[in-house]
């Protein structure tokens, strides 16, 4: 077998594993006016292709549907999307008992039901030492580190899977670009209000849009009662023009939103070339009153398919499906996702703000780079003062004037004969209704989750529930209760510091414990860049969002630059030079804590790696690098059925005996959640630093815990040894049932701190 072939048996191989990972039919999650119980989207997935021409990719697809449905009109009218780029399938409209038939097909992999996702921002690159930044690009030339080494990212591509972009924003200018990338095969398509010709330039260089999936979830017409948005790729939602230009946005000074987080806002990649693909619509919620930013998988593979085929460097994907359960993989588009990373294209994705609770971290196979979400050294003081003189700080958006009104107590108890209108009041629920009752502000009192608003136009303050109660105390003792409340302003620095924000999802993960998310960490707390001029949070086309959504374009403007200085670097090797240089405390020096019911100093499952740092990025020393032969062993260790693995080769295939361990999957971490006694796993080392250095190894155990590496130096000798193995041996002094408790193994060449995050729970056996 030559290599090529074998690779491509390898991916397939892979692909299967992937869709019989716990076997589990997904949940058909639909809109309002969903289509009748008799015939819904199913996707069909059929592993790599057969043929190198997507032309007789798809007549095969054609020829599987005329087979099942007798007609071929009826073939064409059933399908929805044919996916003959990145791998092979499609989507069609099936009823229950065709899609049990052609699962019977023996060229079928697996058919999963369509489903519906969710969507999941200039202080960041300064507080990430990316920098310094020219203030136009007549003053380029001041640039150095990795923004100079890399042009700015000119030659990067930056594949965005989100709502659409807005073409106009000032973020999206091409200004001192040169031509588009040779290797681009991308296209822009035309569409509503979208002149390809005039909307894309050399910086906006594609854009797609992907509808069938959502129409046929809603009915198979366009209802724009139910999507309310643009049969283009223009953006009505907002998101994706956001996570785009936080990505690779080009410069645009003195920009602020209200007046609040003023300066240069830019991308991570300020010269990258986008390719935005619509797969995420502005759709009305289920339950009415606004719309929401929802996803169907059939038309997220189709992105996924294409961008594989236009040559993206990195995709950035602010997409997920809440907490997990246990059909996770399937869940959130692993299978496509895993053809790009197959392909050499490093897959971004947002850990979900479902946090802070454990186990609720989203995007966990091993292949994608997963992202949680941390503030800024920037906040937004707002002083009240109370009638007494008391003052208090919380933080808001409110940019004035300035507010001095009666002030009263609301909540959910309370009856329509509470006089608030005209008041400011105080809510400790922020389910309680304020809505149609003329209050002038609002004091929403809560447990720290770093989310700013601006409450629909009521201007809201946030304290936390110590200064909540000490407005209420002020209340219940006053007559005639006064307060007077002060435009925000904007601080940057010291006492703001880096934490983990509250509604970033944690780990351990929850599908296979031994693989840590998230993997890193990035600002996504009031992040300003551009949005859609229609998106009701936006100031002058610009908008203070948070999220894992934004924390993951961050990182993916980070790639883009990496991968322009590192072209051949393979996606794992790009996350091992992330994590392995992150910072674990904040780049001031001070603690990351990790926001939550109670806060805590951040650990692996609060921030992986910890917070990433780019310029430590481009020269990590060492990698931990992986390709398809790795996933493999990690599918072989999760327990796939040899006959499975046979059907896709073609002949009798088995896993190596004895089962290889899921601990020694060539991770930048190592998470250990069962240990008793004592246990010893392995790890590969890719030198990509100077030829001839020598590493030794410092560990940092986790509370009662031993750990044991051999050899305790490493040696690299010439180019032609550049990759070296080493155990580490991993033995518990806990006599009971504990938590996980926390470490790290660094190599160290006196340059280079290669650092990878340890986190064990020991099991005691009864």
């Amino acid at each position: 077998m030559n290599n090529s072939l074998q690779s491509s048996k390898l991916v397939l191989l892979l692909a299967i594993a992937l869709v019989l990972f716990l076997n589990t039919e997904l949940d058909f999650l639909t809109a309002a006016g969903a289509l009748d119980s008799d015939s819904k989207v199913y996707i069909v997935y059929l592993g790599e292709r057969e043929h190198d021409d997507p032309e007789l990719v798809t007549a095969s697809h054609h020829q599987m549907l005329e087979s099942l449905l007798q007609s071929k009109e009826d073939a064409q009218n059933s399908l929805i999307y044919s996916y003959q780029h990145g791998f092979s399938g499609f989507a069609a409209l099936l009823t229950s008992s065709q899609a049990k038939k052609i699962s019977e097909h023996p060229e079928v992999i697996h058919v999963i039901p369509n489903r519906i996702r969710k969507l999941k921002t200039t202080r960041a690159w300064d507080h990430l030492g990316l920098s310094p930044i020219p203030t136009s690009f007549s003053s380029l030339s001041s640039v150095k580190g990795l923004l100079h080494d890399t042009n700015l990212g000119s030659e990067a591509i930056i594949g965005v899977i989100d709502s659409g972009i807005w073409p106009e924003s000032k973020a999206v200018n091409d200004q001192g670009l040169g031509p588009i990338p040779k290797r681009w095969r991308g296209k822009c398509e035309p569409g509503e209000q979208f002149n390809a010709t005039i909307h894309c330039n050399n910086k906006l260089i594609g854009a797609r849009y992907y509808l069938n999936g959502v129409v046929a979830a809603i009915g198979g017409k366009f209802n724009r009662t139910i999507i309310q948005d643009f049969q283009s790729t223009r953006d009505a939602n907002g998101h994706g023009t956001h996570t785009a230009t936080i990505a690779g946005g080009s410069f645009v000074p003195n920009v602020s939103y209200f007046g609040l987080a003023q300066g240069l806002v830019r991308g991570g990649a300020p010269r990258a070339r986008i390719a935005s693909y619509k797969a995420c619509w502005n759709v009305m919620r289920d339950e009415g009153g606004g719309t929401d930013g929802r996803c169907t998988s059939a038309d997220m593979w189709k992105a996924f398919d294409d961008a594989i085929h236009d040559g993206v460097d990195v995709l950035s994907v602010s997409i997920g499906g809440g907490i997990p359960e246990d059909s996770e993989v399937d869940k959130l588009d692993y299978i496509a996702a895993f053809h790009a990373v197959a392909k050499g294209i490093t897959v971004v994705a947002a850990a979900g703000n479902e946090g802070p609770g454990a186990h609720t971290v989203d995007n966990v196979a091993p292949w994608l780079l997963t992202v949680a979400a941390t503030t800024l050294d920037r906040s937004f003081p707002t002083k009240i003062t109370l009638g007494n003189n008391q003052t208090l700080f919380a933080e808001s958006l409110f940019t004035g004037p300035e507010i001095s009104t009666g002030l009263a107590f609301l909540d959910s108890d309370s009856d329509d004969t509470v006089d608030v209108k005209g008041k400011t009041v105080l809510v400790f629920d922020s389910a309680t209704p304020i809505a149609g009752k003329g209050v002038a502000a609002v004091i929403l009192a809560q447990k720290p989750d770093d989310l700013l608003s601006r409450c629909n136009g009521v201007p809201c303050i946030f304290p936390d529930y110590e200064f909540g109660t000490e407005i209420l105390k002020y209340i219940r003792t006053t007559r005639s209760p006064t307060v007077r409340i002060t435009a925000a302003t904007t601080l940057t620095g010291q006492p703001a510091t880096t934490k983990v924000a509250a509604f970033s999802c944690r780990g351990p993960n929850s599908v296979s414990p031994a693989i840590l998310k998230p993997d890193i960490a990035a600002p996504g707390v009031s992040i300003l860049a551009a949005i859609s001029p229609l998106n009701p949070e936006e100031q002058n086309g610009f908008g203070l969002l948070s999220g894992t959504s934004m924390s993951t374009p961050v990182v993916s403007g980070i790639i883009a630059l990496l991968k322009s200085l590192h072209p051949k670097w393979s996606p794992a090797a790009v996350r091992s030079a992330l994590v392995t240089t992150a910072w674990r405390t904040s780049p001031s020096g001070e603690p990351i804590f990790a926001e939550g019911s109670n806060k805590k100093l951040a650990d692996p499952f609060d921030y992986g790696g910890g917070l990433v740092n780019p310029e430590k990025a481009a020269k990590p020393g060492l990698v931990y690098d992986m390709g398809i032969v790795d996933y493999i062993k990690y599918m072989c260790s999760a327990g796939y059925n040899d006959s499975s693995i046979s059907r896709v080769l073609g002949k009798k295939t088995n896993c190596p005996i004895p089962k290889p361990s899921m601990l020694d999957i060539n991770l930048p971490s190592i998470t250990i959640p069962n240990l008793e006694k004592e246990v010893t796993l392995t790890r590969t080392v890719t030198n990509v630093g100077p030829i001839k250095s020598v590493y030794r190894a410092v560990i940092e155990s986790p509370l009662g815990i031993t750990l044991t590496v051999n050899p305790t130096t490493l040696v690299f000798k010439s180019a032609a040894k550049r990759v070296l193995t080493f155990s580490v041996k991993a033995k518990t002094s806990h006599k009971v049932n504990t938590g996980y408790f926390f470490g790290s193994l660094t190599w160290s060449d006196g340059v280079h701190d290669v650092i990878i995050p340890v986190s064990v729970k020991t099991t005691i056996s009864m």
